[in-house]
C-alpha cells in the first residue's frame, strides 16, 4: 500500500472549508469520486437472476382474477433485478415484465416513445396490432412495436397468452424523452393493411420498388417462430456449431441488414443436449427466455438452473458458460445496437471451460 502523505491539522481544515463552499454552490471535487465513475471495467448493479415461469404463470393467473386487463391498461408483472429493486428495470438499460390476456380480453391501444418487443411463451388466438396491422400470435414468434406507433392486444382464443415484453424505457428516460398517448378513437385501432401485409412485402428477400427507408426501425414487425426454427435446424445440420453459442441468430431489419431496432437487439439460438459452451462475456447485459429445453448457467461464478418458460439475466461483462442438460433454443434480448452505435460495445471469448 502507497504511503499516505503527512496533512497537518491546519491543511485538512482548509480542505474541509473548501468542500463545504463547493457543496453550497451544488459542487463537488472530482478527484473523490474520480474511481466511481471510470472504472477499470464495467461494475453492473444488477445481479444475476432468474424468474420461474411456473412461479410467475400462477402469479399471473391470480392478478388476472383481481385486475382486468382494461383496468390495468397493460396486465404486465415487472421482472426487477434483485441489485436494483425498486427502479422498474431487469438491467441499468433496459425493461422486462410477463404480460398475460385473457380470453375476451383487450390491451387498449396506445403509443410511447419506448420501442418494445414481445418473445410469445405461451397460448394460442392472442393478437398484437401495430401500426394498422393485426397479425396472430403463436408461441416462440418474436414480433416488436417501433417508436411511437399504435398498438394493441387481444385474446380471441380460450386460453391464456403470456409473453415476454422488453422495452428500452431506461435508455428512454435517461434522456428525459418520454412520451405517451393514448389511441383517439377508442380501445382499437384501426385496421388499414390485411393480415401478413408486412411480411409480404419485406420478409421474401424483396421489397417493394417504391420503398424508401425512413425509419430507425424494421418494417417488418412479426417473426414466426417456425421460420426462426427451421433456420437454426438446418444450420445446425450443416455446421459448424459456435463453440461459445452454439447455433445463434440475430433478427434483423430486412431493408438494412442491421438490428430490427436502433435500441434493442434480440438473437434466438439453439444448443444440443450435453453442450458446454465456452466461457463468453460482453458489455451489453442480456436477458434469455427459454423457448424449450433446460440446463444450468454459470453466470459469474453464479449458477442460475433454467427450464421452459424461464426468464434469467447475464449482467455487464459477466463471464457466461451454458451447461445444456435438455435439447435447447434460448431467445435473447440487450442494448446491443445501442452500444455498437456509441462505438462503446466489446466482448471477449475465453478458451477455458468447466
Amino acid at each position: 500500500m502507497l504511503d499516505q502523505p503527512f496533512l497537518s491539522d491546519e491543511l485538512v481544515q482548509k480542505r474541509q472549508d473548501l468542500y463545504s463552499r463547493l457543496d453550497q454552490v451544488a459542487t463537488a471535487p472530482l478527484w473523490s469520486v474520480m474511481s466511481k465513475l471510470v472504472t477499470a471495467t464495467p461494475q453492473p448493479a444488477s445481479v444475476p437472476a432468474v424468474w420461474s415461469y411456473q412461479v410467475m404463470r400462477r402469479l399471473l393467473l391470480e392478478a388476472g382474477g383481481l385486475i382486468s386487463a382494461k383496468e390495468a391498461e397493460r396486465r404486465v408483472l415487472i421482472l426487477e433485478n434483485p441489485g436494483i429493486r425498486g427502479m422498474s428495470q431487469i438491467t441499468q438499460s433496459l425493461y422486462a415484465g410477463l404480460q398475460m390476456i385473457l380470453p375476451g380480453e383487450i390491451a387498449p391501444s396506445h403509443r410511447h416513445a419506448a420501442s418494445a418487443l414481445r418473445f410469445v411463451i405461451e397460448g394460442e388466438g392472442g393478437y398484437t396490432a401495430v401500426d394498422g396491422e393485426r397479425i396472430t400470435m403463436h408461441p416462440g414468434d418474436f414480433i416488436i412495436t417501433p417508436s411511437w406507433t399504435f398498438h394493441d392486444h387481444g385474446n380471441n382464443g380460450d386460453t391464456p397468452v403470456i409473453w415476454l415484453d422488453g422495452l428500452d424505457v431506461p435508455m428512454v428516460n435517461l434522456f428525459d424523452a418520454s412520451f405517451a398517448q393514448g389511441y383517439p378513437g377508442g380501445e382499437v385501432q384501426a385496421l388499414t393493411r390485411p393480415e401478413n401485409d408486412a411480411s409480404a412485402r419485406y420478409s421474401q428477400g424483396l421489397a417493394p420498388v417504391e420503398y424508401v427507408h425512413t425509419s430507425t426501425s424494421s418494417p417488418l414487425f412479426h417473426y414466426p417462430y417456425s421460420t426462426a426454427r427451421a433456420a437454426l435446424d438446418t444450420l445446425y445440420r450443416n455446421g459448424p456449431v459456435n463453440p461459445w453459442h452454439g447455433v445463434k441468430l440475430q433478427y434483423i431489419n430486412p431493408t438494412t441488414g442491421g438490428p430490427a431496432m436502433p435500441t434493442m437487439g434480440a438473437f434466438i439460438q439453439l444448443y444440443q443436449a450435453g453442450f458446454v459452451s465456452r466461457p463468453y462475456r460482453s458489455t451489453d447485459a442480456s436477458v434469455f427466455c427459454v423457448k424449450q429445453g433446460s440446463g444450468v448457467s454459470h453466470i459469474g461464478g453464479t449458477l442460475v438452473p433454467w427450464e421452459a418458460g424461464d426468464v434469467f439475466m447475464v449482467p455487464s461483462w459477466s463471464a457466461v458458460i451454458h451447461e445444456v442438460q435438455q435439447d435447447a433454443v434460448l431467445f435473447s434480448f440487450s442494448d446491443r445496437p445501442a452500444q455498437k452505435v456509441l462505438g462503446l460495445w466489446r466482448e471477449e471469448q475465453m478458451e477455458t471451460t468447466l
